[in-house]
């Protein structure tokens, strides 16, 4: 919310540098990285494909934008191409986790606290509409992300335009995510409490029903959720 110019020179003018090129060498296949982001502050307990776009920062507004120039491209240049909409990207899988420097991500800033590689974590807003107060989030592992891409090259081979949103189609907040980590690794994982940050919704939840119904699509690492809908957290049925 301080530089929008670098989401929009990121993703936008470099998507349509790409684009261009793809159009050009005649590239068949394309899957972008979108994001819930572009949902904004959705009005329902699980995000739907068909649920307005209303994003509330320049990052989703500037996937959005992706989006729809992909679907010029695909009318006028025959690019073929599947919009995934991650939710909270998280895990590791054979040795491969994240990687950011600097980090932002919630789960890795926890952890990075419980081996002593920073003192605390910063909790943003405590006065969300929420149950504890606390942003809400649905974390989808990476294994699940890789097999969805696996799914939307193959479906391309027969289908012009895909649009999909990721996730495990259970919420849950900062301060659970934080309280589950300090119960796996017995350490206080001290917390700041701060301000609000502006273009954070309070609740973003993902209804990934159309790409299970669609191509098969189903999650092999689960989420737990039992103290989930206890708490009066979105959920699903069991799977």
């Amino acid at each position: 919310m301080k530089n929008p110019g670098k989401y929009f020179r990121n993703n936008v003018t470099n998507s349509l540098n790409l684009l261009e090129c793809c159009a050009a060498n005649k590239v068949s296949r394309f899957v972008l990285s979108s994001t819930a982001a572009i949902f904004g502050d959705p009005q329902t307990p699980l995000i739907e494909e068909s649920a307005p776009k209303a994003p509330l920062n320049p990052y989703g507004e500037s996937k959005l934008q992706v989006e729809s120039m992909l679907r010029w491209f695909q009318e006028i240049h025959g690019v073929r191409y599947a919009a995934l909409r991650y939710f909270n990207v998280a895990g590791a899988w054979d040795g491969h986790g994240e990687h950011h420097d600097p980090e932002t991500h919630i789960i890795p800033i926890v952890l990075q606290v419980a081996m002593g590689k920073r003192q605390n974590v910063s909790v943003f807003g405590s006065d969300y509409p929420t149950p504890d107060g606390t942003c809400v989030r649905d974390y989808v592992h990476i294994y699940d992300l890789a097999m969805a891409h696996l799914l939307v090259m193959e479906a391309l081979k027969d289908r012009e335009a895909l649009a999909y949103n990721l996730g495990n189609g259970n919420g849950f907040s900062v301060r659970q995510v934080i309280e589950t980590a300090r119960k796996i690794t017995g350490h206080a994982i001290p917390v700041i409490e701060s301000p609000r940050r502006a273009g954070d919704p309070p609740v973003l939840v993902a209804s990934s029903v159309k790409i299970g119904k669609e191509l098969g699509w189903k999650r092999v690492v689960v989420v737990s959720r039992s103290v989930n809908c206890r708490l009066g957290y979105p959920c699903t049925h069991d799977r």
